[in-house]
């Protein structure tokens, strides 16, 4: 989850033919693994990046990733690294992510983080269920 106006790392963009506008738009490598899985997924029919939250007395923030599974049911996924999880703002940022979703009937939310680093160097990414958390 980041603020509309983020300016904080370089945009990345990708062409994904599961992506609504054919373009995946991510800012860190937690987002581009993590749209490689999404498009990858048998599961997923299509999603969308950095959707914006409407109506949030907090300001202007955008959810990460939210997918339209087979089914038609929805998934929204935050992507944090380790390090920011133990932070007050970011905590309450998901927070804000997890009840603006949940209102609106979306079920399967969750937390996308960076596994700890493997002995060959290569970073790879893990979910954490919203459910669980």
């Amino acid at each position: 989850m980041k603020k509309k106006s983020y300016k904080g790392s370089r945009c990345v963009k990708r062409s994904m033919s599961k992506c609504t506008d054919g373009v995946a738009r991510t800012y860190n490598a937690i987002e581009a693994k993590y749209a490689e899985k999404l498009e990858e997924n048998p599961d997923v029919k299509e999603f969308r990046c950095q959707v914006l939250l409407e109506g949030l007395e907090i300001g202007e923030y955008s959810s990460d990733f939210v997918a339209t599974k087979m089914d038609g049911d929805l998934m929204v996924r935050e992507c944090v690294f380790r390090k920011h999880l133990s932070k007050p703002m970011t905590a309450k940022l998901l927070d804000v992510s997890r009840n603006y979703w949940r209102r609106r009937g979306v079920t399967d939310w969750g937390i996308v983080v960076e596994k700890k680093e493997a002995a060959d160097g290569e970073e790879s990414i893990a979910q954490v269920s919203g459910d669980h958390i």
